[in-house]
């Protein structure tokens, strides 16, 4: 970055119809003074954000999503839409996370439309910390390729996420405790990783040897995974008929996906 150079961070903002965005309005009405730096889109509910919005925005350059909803238990439907979201916001910091970025790029709150002071202070708290944090993936070290990577990998699960999230991530108890409670438990970190995180490896192998032969020490460098984990993924892949090995000890896609070879022979150092 230049120096003298000033960082503007790109911010897009997901606000409910009924509530969020009408607190922003009446910050504006009212000119309650916080920066400009966020891009709204009008949802009628929170609920109806969904992950492919939220790494979509990420994977076109926003250094941060926000997304404003009503109240818990003041939701304008009778799906409770904020509770969908909150799940929704859940999942996706973990997958945040599990690629290297710093999930505090991602907020949810909750705004009536008679609050614009708090839509206004929160902007004027969250716009601060992520220009601290600086442009997507330089904080976190991950350079524009391999970002991109990453992104393309979890867009392409989003379908499976959401299908494991209805399925094996519901909460019965639609209260803001219980949902804390269960998703920062290790019952939903053992889940996580036994249900999308080893797709999500599974995923990033496939991608990076439809571009070229890999060694398993680049996978382990790549994905942040031990040897043993990758060599893990490799065999569950190759059990599959994703991957199959031939008598030189190396793997070779089928065909129809590719024609590249891995070598998965270990080598001292990797």
């Amino acid at each position: 970055m230049a120096a003298g150079h000033i960082f503007e961070p790109k911010i897009l903002g997901f606000l409910c119809n009924w509530c969020c965005y009408a607190g922003a309005d009446l910050a504006g009405v009212s000119r309650f003074q916080y920066p400009p730096n966020i891009r709204v889109i009008r949802v009628m509910c929170s609920g109806r954000v969904d992950l492919a919005h939220i790494f979509r925005a990420f994977s076109t350059g926003q250094d941060a999503v926000f997304i404003g909803g009503c109240h818990l238990n003041d939701c304008h439907y009778v799906t409770h839409g904020n509770y969908d979201a909150l799940s929704m916001v859940y999942i996706c910091k973990k997958l945040l996370e599990h690629i290297g970025l710093n999930p505090e790029r991602l907020r949810l709150e909750w705004v009536s439309a008679g609050e614009g002071i708090r839509f206004a202070n929160i902007m004027g708290e969250f716009i601060p910390k992520i220009e601290k944090l600086g442009p997507l993936g330089k904080d976190e070290g991950i350079d524009e390729h391999e970002l991109k990577f990453k992104i393309e990998a979890i867009s392409k699960l989003i379908p499976y996420i959401k299908l494991v999230q209805s399925e094996r991530l519901r909460v019965s108890v639609r209260t803001e405790e219980a949902y804390h409670k269960f998703y920062t438990s290790e019952e939903f970190n053992r889940l996580f990783e036994e249900l999308i995180g080893d797709k999500l490896a599974v995923s990033q192998i496939m991608g990076l040897l439809r571009k070229r032969p890999h060694s398993t020490g680049e996978f382990s460098v790549i994905l942040g995974l031990s040897p043993s984990e990758v060599s893990r993924h490799l065999n569950a892949s190759a059990r599959q008929g994703l991957i199959r090995f031939d008598k030189d000890g190396s793997s070779l896609l089928p065909p129809k996906i590719a024609e590249h070879v891995l070598d998965v022979r270990e080598k001292s150092g990797s």
